[in-house]
């Protein structure tokens, strides 16, 4: 795949962009792929917080995309003559926003870094202070197609290290942490992405997607478009993890994360820390791919990562004709769970390869 073919890729499954006249925010409906790619507008706070909620757009840099967009949208709406009434309402929507899902840190680092804008241009009018939001919100989708590239650009390093004469890489990824889950590159995905750019084939490398249970984003998003850009690509059940790294074809393990604490553990979709395990036990090394603003400093160690249940609803009812679990039986259904930083081979990020002592090497990437 050519460098052009590449680009016309990653126009085909853009996942965030202003609506018409930036009036809405425009996204994939991420529950209805791979069958349907269906974009829709979002232009109320409802609208904005149950696409967020429900997952028609997920992935934590592209939540945060879309919810610094949303904000940005809603600020527009904003009728007030001075900062006081503006701010009161503009802080009311950025609440509310954040109450859509609870581990996604870029999430409220997104949230966060609209208010501090709102804050440092206090003294404009009204509309300059508008204009100025719809900037920043333009900014932070910006940086992170930069983030992603950067962490793509670490990635593809190690994934040439590992490349022999006429055998391909063998990749293993968990969830969908790809160019639908942030601006562009994605993050997990971003070192194949970055390969293709960089000359490599689709058949240069073969990447093997965990469906990810019970949402399947493996299946349903990642496979879709590592496919769509001509990627080798297989998809195998999560339970079949071990059996396809005994057999010798993983050479490398890429994940993303919702949450870092400063220790380096890890909050991923749920199974992200049986592969962990695995990995460790069959030779594998295995990166968590995370942009700078997912290291959350104030957390010390995953133990203090709040854990999202969701509805019971997505194991037993949502990929069936009827329940295929017994009425009444209680179903435990957490989004997330948390690798342990010792499992790790590294954390990628924008900056660099961090490596154990995880919070050193946060600090000397400037995180705080």
């Amino acid at each position: 795949m050519s460098h052009n073919n590449v680009e016309a890729f990653f126009e085909d499954v853009i996942t965030v962009k202003w609506g018409p006249d930036k009036k809405s925010v425009d996204i994939i409906d991420q529950t209805l792929l791979p069958g349907t790619i269906k974009r829709i507008q979002l232009s109320t706070k409802e609208e904005i917080w149950e696409a967020i909620k429900k997952l028609r757009v997920r992935g934590a840099p592209a939540i945060g995309v879309s919810a610094a967009y949303g904000l940005a949208v809603l600020a527009d709406g904003i009728e007030a003559d001075s900062f006081d009434p503006f701010f009161a309402k503009f802080k009311e929507y950025k609440d509310y926003l954040a109450s859509s899902r609870p581990t996604a840190v870029n999430l409220f680092w997104a949230l966060n870094r609209m208010e501090d804008c709102a804050k440092k241009n206090s003294g404009s009018d009204i509309r300059t202070l508008k204009d100025t939001l719809y900037q920043e919100a333009q900014a932070i989708r910006d940086e992170d197609v930069q983030i992603s590239r950067g962490i793509g650009e670490i990635g593809f390093k190690l994934l040439e290290n590992l490349k022999k004469d006429g055998k391909p890489v063998g990749i293993l990824t968990h969830c969908n942490a790809g160019t639908l889950a942030t601006a562009k590159y994605g993050t997990a995905t971003a070192p194949m992405y970055i390969a293709l750019e960089h000359g490599w084939k689709g058949d240069d490398m073969h990447v093997f997607c965990d469906e990810t249970r019970p949402l399947l984003q493996g299946a349903r998003l990642t496979s879709f478009e590592l496919y769509k850009a001509g990627i080798t690509t297989t998809v195998q059940c999560d339970n079949m993890a071990s059996i396809l790294m005994k057999s010798g074809k993983i050479d490398i393990i890429f994940t993303g994360t919702d949450r870092v604490a400063r220790n380096g553990d890890a909050a991923n979709k749920i199974g992200t820390s049986g592969l962990a395990i695995l990995a460790r036990h069959y030779g594998i090394p295995m990166y968590i791919c995370a942009p700078s603003s997912t290291v959350d400093m104030s957390t010390l160690t995953g133990d203090d990562i709040p854990i999202e249940e969701r509805d019971p609803t997505e194991v037993s009812a949502m990929w069936y004709s009827s329940p295929m679990v017994y009425e009444g039986v209680d179903i435990y259904n957490p989004a997330f769970d948390v690798t342990d930083h010792t499992l790790l081979s590294g954390i990628i990020t924008e900056k660099g390869l961090c490596t154990a002592p995880f919070d050193k090497a946060f600090e000397s990437q400037g995180m705080k």
